[in-house]
């Protein structure tokens, strides 16, 4: 029997009146309406266990990265579906414009892709409040002239993707400048077309702010020209309908998380370019090598010794992932001397990863396992740098760069050959046709060669320091030096170079 005929029953006798019988049934009669209406939008989620959004495969939506799935739209989308208790699910669609067909049409919950909020796309679909504001801007090649306006433009090779927010802004051009003409192309990511004007393909094209930003660095000769109009949002969209309870649940989230400063966090986790290198700075990690590192270099030693590394190897990796701070973490979860995830760390058996020694220990086994996973064919020093490359990006991206190096030509057990085409990955064109999909391919890059660079100061410092001590021991045991000795100095007073 229901809760509601059990109460029924329970009625004390006075009432039982035919008018307090209409009013119970009447009471039963909501009840079973209530029951039998179609669940909510929210409801549906909720009931399902999982969030299902809209996407796009690439560098500021969502990506497979060294320790799963990552990137800025789907950091917020996991955020809104922790939220709710749920599960995220991702469905990937490339073109911009059948995406936003989809959520119209009510074949999806949302879509999440880097979606500017325009007029024409709010008559199509309910966007949220914005959690981003992007500038559209036309770059042009280094070597031309830069142009002033959207006039000096016209009868250049003008590239822009299809389906793009860009392209409405330049069709609302055309009613005032009607000679002017431009390329769309479905397939391209924004960083396509900074390496296309990089390297002269194209004349000019339009890309939001954040991405000329990331990227500016990596394509020099793609220069700002000027800003095309006024900063515009980005946004979540939903279906235009009665329904709004995903939506306003939406809306909470985002607000809330601006509020609490996780927004503004990840803004920075993402489209910050600064050089792990050049953040230090080159006075700052000479003092770290001489305050932090004497700290760390017996256990750095002990464990390099009992995984078979090499210590300067160690300490160089270990200062790339946290600048030898054990307490160090990001956003993304990471955390401790050598940055594990808490998966990573847990397959390791690593119980603390702010535990100085296990965090150590287990980025080392960690990156001798993946040594090992390479094919035996491969010697170092290629072992090594491919196994630093996996360590950053993982093994997954690094085996698709070795197939794309394959393919091309080059060598894929040779770290000279495979670095030249790591970054490809990041490449739409590229990515498309392999099975981890998108990857920062210019990071294990650079990540590989600071390490290079970090080992060889550690190790110079190192015999510095190794040569200061037995020149004490030296002084302590011969208080007159000899004559021989006396003859090998130089004119200035200092040692020879044979002899440093």
């Amino acid at each position: 029997m229901s809760k509601l005929g059990q109460y029924a029953r329970q009625l004390p006798q006075r009432f039982s009146s035919k008018r307090t019988l209409f009013g119970v049934l009447l009471i039963m009669l909501c009840g079973a309406l209530v029951a039998s209406r179609p669940p909510t939008a929210l409801e549906q989620v909720l009931a399902s266990g999982t969030l299902v959004a809209i996407s796009r495969n690439g560098p500021t939506t969502y990506y497979e990265g060294p320790n799963g799935t990552t990137g800025f739209e789907y950091a917020l989308l996991q955020g809104f579906a922790d939220s709710l208790g749920v599960t995220l699910e991702i469905r990937e669609q490339e073109h911009l414009g059948t995406m936003l067909d989809m959520i119209a049409d009510g074949d999806g919950q949302l879509a999440a892709a880097g979606l500017t909020i325009t007029p024409q796309r709010q008559r199509q679909v309910q966007f949220t409040s914005p959690y981003l504001e992007v500038t559209q801007q036309l770059v042009y090649h280094r070597g031309g002239n830069k142009p002033q306006s959207i006039e000096d433009v016209i009868g250049g090779d003008l590239l822009v993707i299809a389906g793009s927010s860009h392209v409405e802004r330049l069709e609302q051009l055309k009613a005032d400048y009607p000679e002017l003409s431009w390329r769309e192309e479905p397939n391209l990511e924004m960083i396509d077309l900074l390496e296309m004007v990089h390297r002269g393909e194209v004349d000019y094209a339009i890309v939001d702010s954040n991405a000329y930003h990331i990227n500016a660095q990596t394509f020099p000769r793609a220069r700002l020209a000027f800003d095309v109009g006024e900063p515009e949002t980005l946004g979540w969209a939903f279906p235009r309908r009665a329904d709004r309870s995903l939506y306003q649940r939406a809306q909470a989230y985002l607000a809330h998380i601006e509020d609490n400063g996780v927004l503004d966090s990840l803004v920075t986790e993402f489209f910050s370019n600064d050089d792990p290198v050049s953040t230090g700075g080159a006075l700052l990690f000479t003092h770290r090598l001489e305050k932090r590192l004497p700290q760390w270099q017996p256990l750095m030693q002990q464990v390099a010794d009992e995984v078979g590394l090499n210590w300067q190897l160690l300490a160089a990796i270990s200062y790339q992932e946290s600048h030898w701070n054990p307490e160090a973490r990001s956003h993304t979860g990471v955390r401790g001397l050598m940055m594990l995830t808490r998966t990573t760390a847990k397959e390791l058996g690593v119980t603390n990863r702010l535990d100085p020694e296990q965090s150590m220990r287990g980025g080392a086994t960690y990156l001798k396992d993946l040594y090992s996973r390479l094919p035996e064919r491969i010697e170092d020093p290629d072992r090594t740098l491919l196994a630093l490359a996996a360590y950053n990006t993982g093994m997954g991206h690094l085996e698709d760069a070795r197939v794309l190096t394959q393919r091309h030509g080059g060598n894929p057990d040779k770290w000279q050959d495979v670095e030249k085409y790591l970054p490809l990955l990041a490449k739409r064109k590229y990515y498309r046709t392999l099975k981890h999909g998108y990857a920062r391919g210019w990071e294990p890059v650079q990540y590989v060669n600071n390490i290079l660079r970090f080992r060889d100061i550690i190790a110079w410092h190192d015999q510095q320091e190794q040569r200061r001590l037995a020149m004490a021991t030296n002084a302590d045991s011969t208080p007159d030096e000899s004559s021989e000795a006396k003859t090998e100095r130089n004119d200035n007073g200092s040692m020879p170079t044979s002899v440093l």
